[in-house]
């Protein structure tokens, strides 16, 4: 997923093969052989009825990513306090077009009694999984973008000539480039973490620090990266604008900077003083 972020690629990677894919797989469904999407806030604004062996969905989804291109649209439901995981054909559906800050599709899909089989999901897959497994892929993907938007920069002010020596030599361009390689070693720091401890178990303090860490990353790197490109970087032609504008998106999905602090500042009071330490030293293993 780093990768995806790395080279700014527009697939739905995120949504056909982490989200889609693992609520399909944990319902016991069928993937299909072309692009899976996901409902991003887990069918909030939706609502659903169970009948016998089949499901109806009603209402509007916001921003869906690659809805207009997806073979299946998963829907992840609570109904009857069971979560249902929903498989929808795209063509079931009526898709407005609509696109993120970086142009990539995030469509708004309406569902109209719309019927597909009843799927309950596996022990441990519900919605607040779900929101944490987008904000794991969101990480991994600004944290690929921010390495490679801090490297871009300092090619470029190497090769920039200003004043006889490259811009690069100059002590407040210089400042610009730590600040740039400073947040993307501290993103792909806390991505690779949340990661590797969301292979061994539970690891919710780990994710919403890597996507709080992430969201103020890039915030930061942006800024200084543009600052040191000047107007090269608002180009249509040059490739920052291609990573930056992804940033910008990616760090509202899945949870903003005040969605997270909030979080973790509710766990943090919690565990109570003596057992502050052990929570950023120990993380999710010492939550009580």
């Amino acid at each position: 997923m780093r990768l995806v972020g790395y080279h700014a690629a527009p697939i739905p990677a995120a949504e056909t093969g982490i989200l889609g894919g693992w609520l399909l797989a944990s319902s016991g469904q069928e993937l299909p052989d072309g692009i899976t999407t996901v409902v991003p806030n887990g069918g909030e604004a939706l609502t659903g009825s169970a009948a016998g062996t089949e499901v109806t969905i009603s209402g509007r989804a916001l921003r869906v990513p690659w809805a207009r291109v997806a073979q299946r649209i998963v829907v992840p439901l609570v109904i009857e306090e069971q979560t249902v995981i929903a498989s929808v054909d795209g063509a079931q559906c009526d898709i407005e077009p609509m696109t993120n800050m970086a142009g990539e599709p995030r469509d708004t899909v309406t569902f109209e009694n719309v019927r597909v089989p009843l799927a309950l999901a596996a022990p441990g897959v519900d919605l607040e999984a779900f929101r944490f497994r987008g904000a794991l892929s969101r990480a991994a993907l600004m944290a690929g973008a921010i390495e490679k938007m801090s490297q871009l920069t300092v090619s470029y002010t190497n090769d920039r000539v200003q004043f006889g020596r490259p811009v690069a030599k100059f002590q407040a361009v210089q400042q610009h480039l730590v600040w740039g390689a400073q947040d993307a070693a501290l993103a792909r720091m806390v991505a690779e973490t949340a990661a590797r401890e969301a292979t061994r178990g539970f690891a919710q303090f780990e994710i919403a620090a890597a996507k709080l860490v992430a969201n103020q990353a890039a915030a930061r790197a942006t800024k200084a990266c543009h600052q040191a490109h000047g107007a090269m970087g608002m180009t249509q032609e040059y490739p920052l604008h291609h990573l930056s504008r992804r940033l910008w998106s990616w760090r509202k999905e899945y949870g903003g900077d005040a969605e997270w602090s909030k979080w973790l500042g509710k766990i943090a009071v919690s565990q109570g003083a003596d057992q502050l330490y052990p929570l950023i030293t120990g993380g999710s293993a010492a939550l009580n």
